[in-house]
Parts: structure tokens; C-alpha cells; sequence
């Protein structure tokens, strides 16, 4: 049995053991190795079958028979039956979807069976217990009132519909036994650094992680594999910040003098974050390497303008050994509407200095100044648009992904400026630097900069972004209202209503945000009561606020039609705005200043710190309302910090500390396991692996010498990835 082989080629699947592995995204021997116990349950009690309480774990002793399969009257399910006695008893084990366990034994077997007693009163049976043969002197400590026995430790893994803990415990098993699998598998992590911190190596770590005998065993391997993934994750981050290091750049010259001229230009001064976060960028540009960098600040927090200040830099700059032209800027954005306001924001920036700007979206192109109105934007063709960007007559380009297509070629690119796609990496980069009209061999990379408005904690930072330096603006520019957060409790939701009508009343404009986008199946989903988009837009505009103009926003819409919502509720058209999680990036509507958030602690703090940001763009009092749906003092002593503190880093901290560690920001969202994510908590840890990984790349950046830690990295988005 290999780790590569298909779990196909070694155990006999139904199809509803074939579906749940793919929801598990188990497909190989090696991901079944790498599907982690979530934790581990003791044997329970060990007691004689009589007297047995439904409800209760148990370890019994006994004699098993009566083996059949067979399936269930109701369900039909498959399901594997058997009959375990001993001198004071018998029960009966039932193994549901797992019918094959019922062929291990034989009867007049001696067994050790551990499990839940289930059933009613008077009829007790144990589901799904865990039943290996055992020595028949051993007879049970119920039977020797001197004898005492450890508990015994079970793992209860991440389980998906016909596919049980119980069943992993046994596809396990039958993984170590065949034994190979031991000789195959290779250690990623080297020997050296192995010993240094003490850790299991991978056959004594899968081990103890599967089959712990005591806890502080599954507590190592667990260690174990969380330094593994983190460090995978630090030497892929750490190799491409030395293949960016290795590349050229352009020369910005005088880029200080520069950024003072356009800081000159506009009618207020920046922030000192503002001008901290300037100064990092424009150092990086004296740099013989691209600047690879992560600016971080919460929303309203002024990234646009150090966007425009560095941008100024460059695009009054010239090309290597040139006398004229100009070096490009293009700035990408993760929406048409955004693309749209940054263009804007732009041309006011701009508008006094004589500076090309276009921009490029699906939807259509513009070029300003207007060569019949230079005040103003103009409409221009696609073909004219690429025309003027390939010979290095627009100086910046915004847009959407459209930038990079392949039908777009710049002249001389020099700064790429990337909003909200943090791992828009090296390769990108050189990506787009190569549609220029030069060799590969000399064509310079772009400096990078990537701009988030979601509030990350240090860990998470050095971990996933340890290829980016990071500059954080850590205050908002004068002026702008504090805002007011409360929590409705169920009783106070028409005072809400009311604040939310006088405001609306003063020609303010609110979100109402809702976990889902539809009811769900009642049939499906009867335990789920989180409040959908479309029928609370329904329910508002017929029940509370039947006045005022309501609009609907989720993610199953167009970009197209998304764009139209927004223009409307931009343009004053709508009053209330009730949507998914989808505004938490990319909507700037100053006028808006109030938002209701229902079923709030379905969301995490940065989350909804970032959500409520949405109400923060302007001078008018901005107010925020979470309504939770638990009466939980658990999730009401966690939103009680977004009622704190306005601070967007300590809430990613708290976030950090409080929530389930694979909720945080949405596991999918990282590519980390579970596993990973909580050790994220771990700093020293994080910092360990990241000097071990610095180390190992500065003395061989290709991991000759280890292919099993190169074959890894490959796979840093997780050991699930095909």
C-alpha cells in the first residue's frame, strides 16, 4: 500500500462512502493518513452488561455471535449485527453502514467492545462501538475488584454521511498493518530540525495522532504536524521572496520630492500612518529588487492616497536611459464598481497634473483628460484604449482582472498596485511585466503593493504573507464621525427600527445584512433559523418600513446586475439596502450610515468589523445594530468587543483567541487546515518555523537535497488539493 495509490485500489466502497470521502476530499492512502483526528474520546467505564445505562460510553468484555448483515426495516441502510455475552448478559452491537465489520469476527470470539449504550430503557445496544478481539484471561475489572486498567483512547475524526469515525479507525488500521506504507512515506521535515525542537518523526507522529496511547502522545503529533504545515507554508512564502529578490527593477528616481509635490497638490495633509506607510514604499523603490508589500488599514483608513502619492513617484519617472515617456502604474481591483470609484478617486487626485489615466473593465473603457474637455472623462474603444497602453501613452490603468489578459500589454510597467488579492504573487507579477515589447531576459519586474481593508492578525501575517513586507495605517484621517454599536436584544428590536426610521427620515441610507441568501428546506434545514436576504427584503418593505424604497443585494447575482444595485443605492434611488455579506468589499456609499446585522454571531469580529466599515465614509454619525439570534453569554460576551473597540487589529486578535480557529475569516479562504489554524495561536511556534525556513532557503532555495519537503511545499494549499 503506497501513499499515492487510490483508496479505491485498497477497501471496498459504496457510493455513499465514495460521495463522503469526496466531501472530505480524501482520494488517496496519503490524504486518509493526513485526515486528522478532531479529538479523542476515552473507553468509558468498564462494567458488566447488566446494568447498563443508555446514554453512557462503556468498555464491556465478552463473547461475541449471532454475526449478520442485513438492512434496516425503515432506512433500509445497511447495517452489521452481532450479540456480545458475558457472564452477567448480552447486548446486542449494531454496526449502521459499516455491515462488513460483522465479517471480522467469528462467533465464540472473545472480544473488548468500547461505545455509547443507545436504546431505550430496558433494550440498551451499542451503535457503532469500536471491537477488537482481547486475551480471555483479561476478564474485565468489574470481575476483579483489584484490578485497574487505563482507559482507552478512541480518535473521532471529521466524519461526512457513510462515512464513521469507526470506519476511519479501521481504514487506518488496515493501512498500518500492510506495513509497506511505513517504507514508502518519507519525512518532509529534516532530521536536524526534527531534533532541535524535540518533535516525533512522521512514523512515530502518524502513529500517535491515530492511535494514542495516552494523551500527551496525540499532544506531541499534533505539535508535530502543525510545525510541518506552518513551516511549508514559511519556506514557499520565504522561496518566492527570494525569487522576487532576484529580479530587477525599475528605477524610480527621486521618488521623496516626488510624493511631497502631490502631497502639496491636495487640500489636506495625510495622517502620520499615512506618510509612515509612503516613506516604507518609496524606500523600497530606491531598491535594486520589486517592493513586495502588504498594506493594511481598516476601511476609511486612507489607502487610496498612499496608492496616489507612490503612483505620482512613478509615473513621473522615466524609463531606463530615456529622456521622455513615462513609467506605468496599473491598478487592479476586485470589482467593476470599485474599479469605477478608483478610477474617480484618481481623476480628482490627478485632475490639475498632467497625468494619462484610463480605465479598463468589462463593461467598457475611459481615458481622462478628454482631449475635447480636460476636465472631463471620455469614452474610448477597447482597441484604442490597448493601443495607447502598448506604446506607454497611459500612464495608469485601473481595472478589474482585465489586466491581465492576455490582450493586454504594457510599455513599461513599473508599479502594480492590487486590491484585496493578497497572493497575487511573483509569478503574476512577471506575468505582467512581460507584456511589454522587451526580451524576457531585461525586462524589469513591477513593484508590488497589495491593499487590504481586512484586519489580519501578526501570526496569520507572517504566515501567509511572509513573502510581503508589511506597512499598517493604524488611523483614520480627521474628520470622520465615530461610530455607535449596540446589541438588540429580541425585546429592543422596534426601538432599533425606530433610531433606523429617523435617520432615514433625516435622508441617511442603511444595510440590513443577513447570513443567507434564501429560507432554506424546512425538510433539510429545521435546526437552521438564520434569516435570509430576499425574504427579509420582502418582510421590511411589507411589515416595518413600507415608506421607504428597499433594494436587494446577494452573491448569486450578476457582477452585471450587482453593479446596477449599487449605482442605484450610490445615486439616492434606494433607501435601505438589505444584503448578504457580499458589501464587505468594495461599496463606497458615504451616504449610508446605518447597518443592521442579523444573526450576527454567525459572523467573525473581523468580519463584521469590516461590514460595519461600510458606514464609515463620511462626517455624518454612523450607527451600528447586531442583532444575534442566541441568547448564548458566550456569543454575547464576543460581539460585547465590537461594542469596545473601533480597532480592527485587536478584534483579528480577539477573533484569533475566542472563535473556533477553522472559522476564522473562512478556512477555505487561507488553504490551512484546522489543524494549522490553531496553530496560529502559537507564536513561537510561527516564529520558529519561519527562521528554520529563512535558514534553509538562504542555503538551498531549490530543496535539492530534500525532494519529500519539496514534494510539500508543492503542496501548501493543503495536502487535499489535486
Amino acid at each position: 500500500m503506497l501513499p499515492e495509490d487510490p483508496i479505491a485500489k485498497h477497501f471496498r466502497l459504496t457510493p455513499l462512502q465514495l460521495s463522503g470521502l469526496k466531501k472530505l476530499r480524501i482520494s488517496t492512502v496519503r490524504h486518509l493518513l493526513y485526515h486528522f483526528p478532531a479529538r479523542y474520546d476515552e473507553g468509558g467505564t468498564e462494567a458488566p452488561i447488566t446494568g447498563l445505562i443508555a446514554g453512557t460510553s462503556a468498555t464491556i468484555f465478552g463473547t461475541i455471535s449471532k454475526l449478520e448483515t442485513r438492512r434496516s426495516w425503515k432506512r433500509k441502510i445497511p447495517v452489521g449485527e452481532a450479540v456480545i455475552t458475558d457472564a452477567t448478559g448480552s447486548i446486542k452491537v449494531m454496526w449502521f453502514h459499516q455491515p462488513y465489520l460483522a465479517k471480522k469476527f467469528s462467533d465464540g470470539m472473545y472480544v473488548k467492545a468500547v461505545g455509547t449504550v443507545s436504546g431505550k430503557s430496558g433494550k440498551p445496544y451499542l451503535a457503532n462501538p469500536q471491537v477488537e478481539a482481547a486475551d480471555p484471561s483479561d476478564t474485565g475489572m468489574f470481575l476483579s475488584k483489584n484490578k485497574t486498567r487505563d482507559a482507552s483512547l478512541f480518535a473521532v475524526y471529521p466524519e461526512s454521511r457513510g462515512i464513521t469515525s469507526l470506519w476511519f479507525r479501521h481504514a487506518i488500521e488496515k493501512v498500518f498493518s500492510a506495513g509497506l506504507i511505513f517504507d514508502t512515506i518519507s519525512d518532509p521535515i529534516p532530521g536536524d530540525i526534527v531534533s532541535r525542537y524535540n518533535l516525533p518523526d512522521l512514523k512515530r507522529a502518524l502513529l500517535y495522532i491515530h492511535k494514542p496511547e495516552e494523551l500527551k502522545h496525540a499532544e506531541a503529533a499534533r505539535k508535530r504536524f502543525a510545525f510541518e504545515e506552518i513551516f511549508a507554508i514559511q519556506l514557499a512564502r520565504a522561496k518566492e521572496r527570494a525569487e522576487n529578490n532576484a529580479q530587477v527593477s525599475f528605477p524610480i528616481r527621486d521618488g521623496t520630492a516626488l510624493a511631497e509635490r502631490f502631497l502639496s497638490s491636495i487640500a489636506f495633509a495625510p495622517t502620520k500612518a499615512q506618510e509612515r506607510a509612503i516613506a516604507d514604499i518609496l524606500a523600497d523603490f530606491e531598491r535594486p529588487h520589486p517592493m513586495a508589500r502588504l498594506l493594511e488599514g481598516d476601511v476609511g483608513s486612507g489607502k487610496t492616497l498612499v496608492a496616489a502619492a507612490t503612483a505620482y513617484a512613478v509615473v513621473n519617472s522615466r524609463p531606463l536611459g530615456r529622456t521622455s515617456g513615462t513609467l506605468q502604474v496599473a491598478y487592479m481591483a476586485p470589482t467593476e464598481i470599485l474599479a469605477n470609484q478608483h478610477f474617480q478617486s484618481f481623476v480628482e487626485y490627478f485632475g490639475k497634473l498632467p497625468i494619462n489615466i484610463a480605465l479598463l473593465t468589462g463593461s467598457g473603457c475611459k481615458k481622462f483628460p478628454s482631449k475635447v474637455a480636460k476636465d472631463n472623462a471620455t469614452d474610448i474603444s477597447r482597441a484604442q484604449l490597448l493601443k495607447w497602453v502598448a506604446n506607454g501613452e497611459i500612464a495608469m490603468l485601473v481595472g478589474t482582472h482585465a489586466l491581465i489578459q492576455k490582450s493586454v500589454t504594457f510599455k513599461h510597467l513599473a508599479y502594480a498596485i492590487v486590491d484585496e488579492q493578497h497572493r497575487f504573487g511573483t509569478r503574476q507579477r512577471r506575468a505582467l511585466a512581460r507584456k511589454g515589447d522587451l526580451t524576457a531576459e531585461q525586462i524589469p519586474i513591477p513593484h508590488f503593493l497589495s491593499m487590504t481593508a481586512t484586519p489580519i492578525p501578526r501570526t496569520l501575517s507572517l504566515t501567509l504573507y511572509g513573502d510581503l513586507d508589511l506597512s499598517i495605517l493604524d488611523e483614520l484621517p480627521p474628520g470622520r464621525a465615530k461610530i455607535t454599536t449596540s446589541i438588540v436584544k429580541p425585546g429592543e428590536r422596534a426601538d432599533a427600527y425606530e433610531q433606523v426610521r429617523e435617520q432615514l427620515k433625516l435622508g441617511r441610507q442603511a444595510f440590513v445584512i443577513c447570513p443567507r441568501i434564501e429560507e432554506p428546506d424546512p425538510e433539510k434545514w429545521n435546526a437552521l433559523q438564520a434569516k435570509s436576504a430576499k425574504a427579509e427584503a420582502k418582510r421590511l418593505a411589507k411589515e416595518v418600513f413600507p415608506e421607504f424604497r428597499i433594494g436587494l443585494l446577494h452573491g448569486s447575482v450578476t457582477a452585471k446586475e450587482k453593479d446596477e444595485v449599487m449605482k442605484r443605492f450610490a445615486a439616492y434611488q434606494i433607501d435601505i439596502l438589505v444584503a448578504t455579506s457580499v458589501v464587505e468589499v468594495g461599496i463606497n456609499v458615504p451616504n449610508a450610515t446605518m447597518m443592521m446585522i442579523e444573526g450576527a454571531e454567525r459572523f467573525g469580529l473581523a468580519q463584521l468589523h469590516q461590514l460595519r466599515g461600510r458606514i464609515m465614509r463620511s462626517s455624518h454619525k454612523p450607527f451600528c445594530f447586531l442583532l444575534p439570534e442566541t441568547k448564548s453569554e458566550i456569543s454575547i460576551k464576543r460581539l460585547k468587543a465590537l461594542v469596545e473597540t473601533d480597532d480592527g487589529f485587536k478584534l483579528a486578535e480577539a477573533d484569533l483567541k475566542t472563535r473556533g480557529a477553522g472559522d476564522l475569516f473562512g478556512r477555505k479562504q487561507w488553504g490551512v487546515t484546522d489543524l494549522g489554524m490553531e496553530a496560529l495561536k502559537n507564536i513561537k511556534l510561527i516564529r520558529a518555523a519561519r527562521e528554520e525556513a529563512q535558514s534553509l532557503v538562504a542555503k538551498d532555495a531549490t530543496f535539492a537535497k530534500y525532494p519529500a519537503l519539496a514534494a510539500r511545499i508543492a503542496n501548501t494549499g493543503g495536502l487535499h488539493q489535486e
